[in-house]
């Protein structure tokens, strides 16, 4: 009987810990397990406390933990690796489980947990093996009873205001909730949550640092949550939902540094120079796709978290503009440090960022639910409507609010008439302009009244508290060198809330920086004090995607003499980026340096070489569909099958499908999975969702992603651009070059996605953009 194994991510993470003999003997295990689970050698076995958690054999010292996950039509069972460990480090306590808010598999184990809680919540660790086999290391010692201790009366629990029931409606994992419930200090909270699931984590985190509860579900829980409770018991549908790695031999070669996703890591010695450099001030490291710029980013935190004092703080901020892209930063961090220093850096997207803040700064009962921008839009264009106003498009209000009234945080009417609209393109009158503001505040009433607020409201009120707060820590280092500090004795012992004013982090690393807001920028700038290291920022204008533009220097962030460019591609063939620059190049294209300058790509290249890309035309989308399938079919041949046939590997996760249109996704899916037999795992903001062979997803959803070789369906006109920007050629000029600057810089993204091979296709009329 075969079995397809699974790695979990955190056993991944002991993988690379161990040293290279256990990493071999694990793949060999891994062979031999896929080829019959249950083989006498490997001793497979169930524990005795959680029975869908197995032990099996890897050598006389380690174990491998398992959890069965489904069994296929053919009879295959399905496996999840969920730990690699020592034996001695294997007890029966251990749980695995799936998440009731999240439908995510939680692996659970209290040997983290503090001796005290365990005790007080009546549990007793009980090691898995306690004898040795024949030729197995020595005996484990059985457990020594240990003497009665006389405890202190413990104070009250944490988290007494909270029942076990309502923690489990929050999401913490079963396994920890009684414990949650009898911890007293911060120590043993710390101690609780390490290695715990990240739902739990937040969860108890908020509710002991005194986060409203109505905050937590909605900020936490309510972000991560699905829609349908999820099965606890069907492990096949939580495991498409869990970040898994398929073991096989590809996995091998990247724990031993080699294949494709290994490169993602390695730090070539031309960057490591901005690496490891001490700036005296922010600094910023931009260039082209590929070189390598998110690599420098993560081995700054790495380098950064390496100087840090001894400490369980999380000094260190990666941060990036989405959701995806921080699950693909984590996964790489992960990858690169030990878990102890991870523990010391805080990964989170920056609306995420944003909404922590809020929820700090909340008032009770006055929170409000945040919108998309297209729900903000159908609103205002509802107002334009009831006021039958008809001189002003919804759009172009919207984005003067956007990028003028809050991205310059303007207060009133007066500033707004003084206030500067570089790059908006319609000039305005006084007259038109008092007559702008007048809608933008019938429109901001109208969103209060609802109840609502977009993302980039949040992000400014964020913003706001934040510039607040380092205005406090300011004047209290002014005042404390004033008095040389002795006033502040007395005053920090009686006021608790100076006492803890610092800022929120030492250090902050921005990934993807184009696409942030002006809002962003000054609540990161608050966020850490001016000074050496501070902030560190890695982005490429020409990889904007969205319509945030700032200047760093008007936001407090001066990079004068800090600013470096990467030039050389790690990862796009020339073939390939020779076709990608044509796609942002012309006279009237023009891209900025996030610092009133503009950017380039002159001197960009590849050491790279590989097939020249295909542009291939079709007459309609159903011909497209069927020359794209059969190029599918054709890459997985090449990309799983050795010289003679032999299926060698799986090639889930090398190959994708990029589309413009969101529509042409489910119509690409459709397809492929109908009428091809080629499996699909669409790119969500979470990252991929299912098990395909092939990813398919918007242009957007691409950001900061690899792979081995991509299609790019289409690429028509009237899709690329899209048809609708037609009606600002006259009417609004600058408003039309700004579309067709995202435009370009979308597919420009789109193609330096492909390291090996790229093909780009079209039906009844090609883009404009593509060569000819």
């Amino acid at each position: 009987m075969t079995a397809r194994l699974s790695l979990y991510q955190k056993a991944e993470q002991e993988l690379y810990k161990l040293d290279r003999q256990v990493k071999a003997k694990f793949y060999d295990f891994s062979h031999l397990f896929r080829q019959d689970p249950w083989h006498v050698s490997l001793r497979l076995k169930p524990l005795k406390g959680d029975g869908r958690i197995y032990s099996a054999r890897i050598d006389p010292s380690y174990r491998v933990l398992l959890t069965q996950t489904g069994i296929g039509a053919n009879g295959e069972e399905s496996w999840l690796a969920i730990a690699v460990r020592h034996r001695r480090d294997v007890y029966e306590q251990l749980s695995v489980a799936v998440n009731r808010v999240t439908g995510e598999i939680e692996f659970v184990d209290l040997s983290v947990v503090g001796e005290s809680a365990l005790r007080r919540a009546g549990i007793q660790l009980t090691p898995a093996e306690p004898d040795a086999e024949p030729g197995e290391d020595a005996p484990l010692a059985p457990p020594t009873p240990s003497a009665p201790v006389e405890e202190p009366e413990p104070a009250a629990p944490l988290l007494a205001a909270y029942d076990a029931e309502l923690l489990r409606e929050l999401g913490v994992a079963e396994a920890l909730v009684d414990l949650a419930l009898v911890v007293t200090t911060s120590d043993e909270l710390d101690q609780l949550v390490d290695g715990a699931p990240l739902l739990t984590k937040d969860v108890l985190y908020g509710l002991a640092a005194g986060l409203p509860l109505d905050d937590v579900r909605r900020e936490i829980t309510g972000a991560v949550e699905l829609e349908e409770r999820p099965n606890p018991e069907d492990f096949t549908a939580a495991l498409a939902r869990t970040i898994v790695t398929t073991v096989d031999d590809a996995l091998r070669a990247v724990i031993e540094e080699g294949d494709f996703r290994a490169w993602k890591i390695f730090l070539h010695p031309t960057q490591a120079r901005l690496v490891n450099r001490t700036y005296s001030g922010s600094a910023r490291v931009s260039g082209g796709p590929g070189t390598g710029k998110t690599i420098v980013a993560l081995h700054r935190v790495q380098h950064l978290a390496k100087q840090l004092p001894p400490g369980q703080n999380k000094p260190i901020l990666l941060t990036t503009f989405t959701k995806n892209l921080t699950t693909d930063l984590r996964a790489r961090l992960a990858s690169l440090m030990e878990p102890e220093l991870l523990a010391r850096v805080e990964i989170t997207h920056i609306d995420q960022l944003t909404a922590r803040v809020l929820g700090e700064n909340a008032i009770s009962g006055r929170s409000k639910s945040r919108v998309d921008n297209q729900v903000a839009v159908k609103e205002l264009r509802g107002l334009l409507l009831e006021l039958d106003e008809r001189t002003w498009e919804p759009e172009f209000l919207f984005e003067e609010w956007e990028q003028v009234v809050l991205g310059q945080a303007v207060p009133t009417r007066t500033a707004y008439l003084q206030a500067r609209r570089a790059g908006r393109g319609r000039p305005l009158s006084r007259i038109e302009r008092t007559a702008v503001w007048k809608l933008l505040e019938q429109f901001t009433a109208r969103l209060d009244k609802l109840n609502m607020e977009t993302w980039s409201q949040a992000a400014e009120r964020a913003a706001r508290f934040e510039i607040e707060r380092a205005d406090k820590i300011r004047a209290r280092a002014e005042h404390k060198e004033q008095v040389d500090g002795r006033e502040l004795i007395h005053r920090d012992a009686t006021d608790s809330a100076m006492r803890y004013l610092r800022h929120r982090y030492q250090h902050i690393v921005v990934d993807e920086a184009q696409d942030l807001s002006p809002a962003h920028w000054k609540m990161l700038r608050a966020m850490v004090a001016t000074g050496p290291d501070d902030l560190f920022i890695a982005g490429d204008t020409h990889q904007r995607i969205y319509d945030n533009q700032v200047a760093l220097g008007a936001v407090g962030i001066h990079i004068k003499g800090r600013a470096a460019r990467l030039t050389l591609s790690y990862r796009t063939t020339k073939e390939i980026l020779a076709k990608a620059i044509t796609v942002v190049s012309g006279k009237s294209v023009e891209f900025d340096d996030l610092d009133d300058g503009t950017d380039t790509l002159a001197g960009y290249r590849s050491v790279l070489h590989g097939p020249d890309p295909k542009l291939v035309g079709h007459t309609t989308w159903s011909e497209e569909l069927a020359a794209l399938a059969d190029t599918l079919r054709t890459w997985r041949t090449e990309l799983t099958t050795d010289e003679v046939g032999n299926i060698t590997r799986d090639a889930r996760g090398l190959m994708a499908v990029c589309v413009a249109d969101r529509n042409k996704v489910n119509e690409v899916m459709y397809y492929l999975t109908t009428q091809a037999d080629i499996t699909c795992a669409e790119l969500t903001k979470d990252g991929a969702r299912g098990d395909g062979e092939v990813h398919v997803g918007t242009m957007h959803r691409f950001k900061g992603l690899e792979y081995q070789r991509l299609a790019i369906a289409a690429a028509s006109d009237g899709i690329l651009p899209r048809a609708s920007i037609e009606q600002y050629r006259d009417s609004d000029p600058t408003r039309y070059q700004r579309e067709l600057r995202k435009s370009r810089a979308l597919l420009f993204v789109a193609t330096t996605r492909a390291r090996d091979a790229l093909t780009i296709s079209w039906h009844n009329k090609r883009s404009p953009f593509l060569p000819s």
